[in-house]
């Protein structure tokens, strides 16, 4: 009778979308303040709406061509290459993915003002107008993700009748590249946005001209505010839309080929939807007081975040007894999870929060210039690598070994048996639990931007000194929980790529007769290993010089305005703010397409070139590099921009100061760590793996080594 609750699903995406529903009524019923701060407003609203009108155009084009190709993989080989029904769930994998981000957006530039508003009664009040927005793309992107996952699973199951659990699920694993897909683009597009224009704004504006950052008097400023929107929520809704999901469907595959049936189908989806449930009930628990430190406002966020992680688990116990018939190994897997995302956020805010000694070191590090800044935060992003790779390792090792892993063999011809297929379901579950908590750590996470753009909006209005202030230390605390999500994401990819990465080999396996050598000695296997290592450089490095071609942009026009409108400094004429948002929309999107298609173009080409053992070891590489480089990134850039503020507050002599000017510079060169780069590799990492599996049927028919031999 349990095999047939998947309906569940849909009453956790009902549940999570009415949530949110009620949250964007909260916010909307807000004052939106002044009429200078709705026009401030307005103009952000209009450029970030024109920015995703433009690049969905873009995105549209390449979607049709994908599709086209594989409705010709499916249907134009009798479906030996790919099931009839991936093409279509690529598509609306990429849907729900854009909407997650595009709803997000869209109550992120209608809180902004809002939030000013509310943070000039009191400090608790902006707080709760920043987090309910930020609970409205939490709630949405889990609301769609179980919407998209119980629609085709019921579709599959009932409509099309695969009735075969293994089949199902090798089948839904597929339907998650829409979703990466979407995510890239929009994760590397909004990033390579809203990174150009800080960069811009805050080499000329702040540097060069000494004014304060969103002076009405910088021509980036509202582009920079834009950026805010398009990268840091629309890029980040649709990043962790596909992680979501990703990591369900992942276990989905791997629930059944451990011999679990449709009940490990199923638990994953019950999780999530207790997650939900739980986030709900954390996210009442956000509130703070008036003059509240870092510290008093992370208590008040990690207070939201920890009960619904301790009523997950909770619950979490009597639902694996039930499902899975008492194998409670299940349930220390889940545990590892959950305990493994608290603890990877914990040391997240460690490394970049200012209240902590690491980034108040890099502060102090300002004193001798510029140099020593940027390589005080190298070395905190790297060092800072240790305690997440710690982690997840752990959790990978606990959960395989508590879910039966611990007697799984092989026989003679090298097939993965049922209990080594039980051990890796443990790990993928693993990633679930990590996950099952979204909704609220979403909400902490896009809560930042919010924030950021209020205190835009005050500066640029002319709200009292205090709003500001306010605002700023939100915003400060917005920037380490905008870390933590970024390092749940990374965390929950790692264990959510090990899992895709052995439904690749069962996939693989079951589609032909040979015995594949995929031990690490193998030539083709250690080649694959070194081209996945390249990718996370090369697609790093196009992301990271995206951004320098584009903010060279927009410092050349801001140069030029300053030069030109001699008025601005003098506030006798208006800069040109138009011109810099059509920069950035033009530089982000010819920039975003070259990175995105790298990702997919490379597990095809290794493929062909290596066949099937070449795309594991490129996934093994691609999986290891991608998630050191991430953490290091995210954390380094994190740091710099928490320190710049720590500096700001009165530290080190205080805004103006050489040693201000010299944080300014370590946060220019963290920003693109931190919201382009870093947070792009853990989407590289599920695309190349959900690539390669799409792809296994034409690597399997042909490759070159095959060939050869």
């Amino acid at each position: 009778m349990l095999t047939g609750g998947f309906w569940i699903g849909f009453v956790g995406a009902a549940l999570a979308g009415g949530f949110a529903y009620w949250q964007a009524r909260r916010v909307l019923a807000c004052p939106e303040g002044s009429e200078e701060m709705r026009k401030i407003a307005g103009s952000i609203r209009q450029g970030a709406n024109a920015y995703l009108k433009q690049q969905y155009a873009v995105v549209f084009r390449v979607f049709v061509a994908v599709f086209l190709i594989l409705l010709l993989m499916a249907f134009g080989t009798g479906g030996r290459m790919l099931s009839p029904y991936t093409p279509f769930a690529f598509v609306t994998g990429g849907v729900f993915s854009m909407l997650a981000g595009f709803i997000g957006m869209k109550i992120a530039t209608n809180a902004n003002a809002r939030t000013a508003q509310a943070a000039s009664e009191s400090m608790n009040q902006g707080l709760r107008v920043a987090f309910s927005s930020g609970s409205v793309m939490g709630f949405t992107v889990v609301g769609l993700g179980m919407l998209d996952i119980s629609l085709w699973f019921f579709l599959l199951r009932y409509a099309f009748g695969v009735q075969n659990p293994e089949t199902l699920g090798n089948v839904m694993v597929m339907n998650g590249m829409g979703a990466s897909f979407m995510a890239l683009f929009a994760r590397v597009g909004g990033g390579i946005y809203t990174k150009a224009a800080d960069v811009g704004a805050d080499l000329v504006g702040k540097v060069e001209a000494g004014i304060p950052e969103d002076d009405p008097r910088n021509p980036a400023t509202i582009a920079d505010n834009v950026g805010d929107n398009v990268g840091d929520v629309a890029g980040m809704g649709a990043d962790l839309y596909e992680s979501y999901v990703g990591s369900i469907l992942a276990t989905f595959a791997l629930g059944a080929a451990g011999g679990y049936g449709w009940k490990g189908m199923l638990l994953p989806l019950c999780l999530a939807v207790c997650g939900i449930a739980c986030s709900i009930v954390g996210s009442f628990l956000v509130r703070t007081e008036e003059n509240a430190t870092q510290e008093s406002l992370l208590k008040s966020l990690r207070g939201g975040t920890y009960t619904a992680a301790a009523l997950s688990a909770l619950l979490a116990a009597p639902l694996t007894y039930f499902i899975l018939d008492g194998n409670m190994g299940v349930y220390v897997a889940i545990l590892a999870g959950l305990a493994g995302g608290c603890a990877i956020g914990y040391f997240t805010e460690y490394y970049t929060s200012a209240t902590y000694k690491p980034t108040q070191d890099l502060a102090e590090a300002s004193e001798t210039g510029s140099a020593t800044m940027i390589i005080g935060g190298l070395s905190l992003g790297m060092r800072s690598t240790a305690a997440s790779i710690l982690i997840v390792g752990a959790a990978v090792l606990i959960s395989y070994f508590a879910s039966g892993g611990a007697i799984a063999v092989t026989d003679a011809g090298g097939a993965f048996t049922a209990a080594f297929n039980r051990g890796l379901y443990g790990i993928g579950i693993a990633g679930v639990g990590m996950l099952s908590t979204l909704g609220i750590t979403l909400a902490t996470d896009a809560y930042g931007p919010v924030a950021d753009n209020a205190g835009g909006i005050a500066e640029m209005s002319g709200l009292p000194d205090n709003v500001r202030e306010r605002t700023d230390a939100l915003d400060a605390l917005g920037n380490t929980t905008a870390a933590t999500g970024k390092g749940f994401a990374i965390g929950s990819a790692s264990l959510t790529s090990l899992a895709l990465l052995v439904s690749y080999v069962n996939i693989v396996q079951n589609r032909t007769s040979e015995t594949l050598n995929f031990t690490l000695t193998s030539p083709t296997v250690l080649v694959g290993v070194f081209a996945g290592a390249m990718l996370t450089f090369v697609f790093s490095a196009f992301t990271m010089s995206a951004v320098q071609r584009a903010a060279q942009s927009i410092v050349a026009e801001v140069r030029r305005q300053f030069r030109e409108i001699p008025g601005i400094m003098k506030r006798e004429a208006d800069p040109d703010y138009a011109a810099c948002v059509a920069l950035c929309t033009k530089g982000a999107l010819r920039e975003m397409v070259i990175p995105a298609l790298l990702a997919v173009i490379m597990p095809i080409v290794t493929g062909l070139l290596l066949g099937p053992t070449g795309v594991v070891g490129l996934l093994g590489g691609v999986s290891v590099t991608g998630f050191a480089m991430a953490v290091f990134m995210s954390n380094a850039g994190g740091a710099w921009d928490n320190a710049k503020k720590y500096i700001e507050e009165g530290h080190h002599c205080g805004k103006g100061s050489r040693q201000h000017k010299a944080a300014v510079v370590g946060d220019t060169v963290g920003d693109p760590f931190k919201d382009t780069s870093g947070p792009s590799l853990n989407i590289l990492i599920k695309l190349c793996s959900t690539v390669s599996i799409v792809f296994s049927g034409l690597v399997v028919t042909w490759n070159l080594i095959s060939l050869l031999g």
